[in-house]
């Protein structure tokens, strides 16, 4: 149940942050016709993801849920840490 509420909360950080650069990128005009489909895939895939995994949690099937939330949630947990390291570390890029 604790794994499955924290992929949870990282996929619904994970869908709002894809949702903050397509409304960025709708307002700056670098989402365009010719990208648009992309952005719609990605968002949905992430909407997809997110409600899936709710809706088994709902039928009971808890486990299941989360191993599809995981999907989403532990490559972004892994570049939310290794964007920490980076924000640490302050590393020379030279």
């Amino acid at each position: 149940m604790t794994a499955y509420r924290l992929f949870l909360s990282v996929d619904i950080v994970a869908l709002f942050i894809a949702l903050y650069f397509f409304f960025a990128g709708i307002s700056d005009g670098s989402v365009s016709s010719f990208n648009i489909v992309l952005w719609l895939a990605v968002l949905g895939g992430l909407t997809a993801v997110v409600g899936v995994g709710y809706g088994l949690k709902t039928r009971g099937r808890t486990s299941v849920g989360a191993a599809v939330l995981a999907v989403v949630a532990i490559p972004a947990i892994l570049g939310g840490l290794f964007f920490l390291s980076i924000l640490i570390a302050q590393p020379r890029w030279n």
